[in-house]
């Protein structure tokens, strides 16, 4: 059994690879000064370039766990979820409200992926 670290810090690992599945650190977005949607785009834009890092794409998702800064967000962080996510290929997910680590971080994103 082989584990590939990728972009590996001193508290953890960008992406993590293990018997042909992706693991992602918490991803945020970088745009903090703007809305829920764009920092919603902005980190879903960040997923797909550690995908396609790591081998594999958006349909290869296989979970994703999104947290919220608030859930009065929730419809509008959807509405770039669900536009973002290819018809068919919708991963297990699941969504909470959480006190991130940045007040003014509305989002983030733990992603779960296969390599193609």
């Amino acid at each position: 059994m082989t584990i590939t670290r990728m972009e590996i810090g001193t508290r953890m690992s960008r992406i993590v690879i293990n018997n042909g599945t992706i693991y992602l650190c918490g991803q945020v977005p970088d745009n903090t000064d703007e809305g829920i949607q764009a920092q919603t785009a902005n980190m879903l834009a960040k997923v797909e370039e550690l995908l396609q890092q790591a081998g594999s794409d958006i349909e290869h998702i296989l979970s994703a766990t999104l947290y919220v800064r608030d859930m009065k967000d929730f419809a509008a962080m959807n509405e770039i979820w669900d536009a973002w996510v290819p018809e068919g290929h919708a991963p297990a997910r699941a969504c909470v409200e959480a006190r991130l680590a940045r007040p003014e971080l509305l989002c983030e994103v733990s992603i779960v992926a296969a390599q193609k």
